[in-house]
């Protein structure tokens, strides 16, 4: 009967541990995922920064106080 508790306790282990393995496999799937677009979006964002020093957008729509 104890050895089967420690069975059942090993085997619960063991599918908790491959969980975890998968859950870390997918988190490292999508930290590449969101750096990979991370730096295709960061030229972007660069790009429409140095547009607005160039030609910073018009406030005559702003009531004067």
């Amino acid at each position: 009967m104890a050895a089967d508790l420690l069975t059942s306790e090993v085997a619960n282990a063991r599918q908790r541990i491959h969980r975890t393995e998968l859950a870390l496999q997918r988190t490292e799937e999508m930290l590449a995922e969101n750096l990979a677009l991370c730096s295709r979006i960061r030229p972007a964002v660069e790009a429409a920064d140095r547009l607005v020093k160039i030609d910073p957008p018009s406030f005559e729509g702003r009531r004067a106080s």
